[in-house]
């Protein structure tokens, strides 16, 4: 059952209320909810409610309280994706890959072998972030995603520690994931990098070499960057939230 987001100030008297907002023309207009139809919100504090619809009109809705807990669906760290930016079905493959698999930001960057023309990006963040939005309702994330403006890829990783910058590429790999994650700090922000559809420059590999950023690979297959999204951050999660 997919959540929708709410604050704490739509709730009164154990009852939830919506007015006119994008909630409720989902649930009555796209989801078509019926009084007695039981729907699931989440607030800005990770609290989940399970209520009951009990009053719907042309521009309200009503549903009462029957059940509260906090949600535990969220990453206890705090893991970032900085992506060369792809085009657009891949792009958007990519964004709903990377909220499903729990990153708190994203970092849409230009690197040196982007398909997409710089001109034709200027709008797409908010397609992005509703993208972004739809994944979150249907896993059920605790939190939301932010997507950062565009930058460029050297912006980008200014951003963070170096040892806590893990670039996975398809060459010149150089450490191995388990030897990278003996040396991060793990209350600071863990930046993903994962390159574009036709991989990082020579221009780039030669940077990362000059500012000594330590290269990891994906092992011996070759994925498309929607999923080495999901290989990665799935890798570093599998090492890391459960220590």
């Amino acid at each position: 059952m997919p959540h929708f987001l709410i604050k704490k100030e739509n709730i009164k008297n154990n009852f939830i209320e919506l007015i006119d907002d994008e909630n409720f023309f989902h649930l009555t207009r796209v989801l078509r909810i019926k009084t007695g139809e039981v729907i699931k919100f989440i607030d800005e504090n990770k609290t989940v409610y399970k209520a009951k619809a009990s009053k719907i009109t042309k521009n309200s809705l009503e549903a009462e309280i029957i059940q509260s807990f906090t949600s535990e669906r969220y990453l206890k760290h705090n893991i970032v994706l900085i992506q060369s930016i792809l085009m657009n079905d891949a792009q958007n493959l990519l964004i709903a890959n990377a909220v499903q698999t729990g990153v708190k930001e994203i970092y849409p960057v230009i690197s040196d072998n982007v398909s997409p023309p710089a001109k034709t990006l200027k709008n797409k963040k908010e397609k992005w972030e509703k993208i972004a939005l739809e994944n979150f309702k249907q896993c059920e994330r605790a939190d939301t995603v932010k997507i950062n403006e565009i930058s460029n890829l050297n912006e980008a990783l200014c951003n963070f520690k170096k040892e806590n910058i893990l670039i996975f590429a398809e060459k010149n790999e150089n450490h191995t994931l388990n030897t990278m994650l003996q040396n991060i700090d793990i209350n600071s922000k863990i930046a993903v990098v994962i390159g574009p559809e036709g991989g990082f420059s020579e221009k780039e590999f030669d940077y990362f070499k000059k500012e000594n950023y330590k290269l990891i690979t994906l092992g011996k297959m070759i994925y498309k960057a929607p999923n080495a999204v999901v290989s990665a951050i799935s890798n570093v999660v599998s090492r890391i939230e459960n220590d």
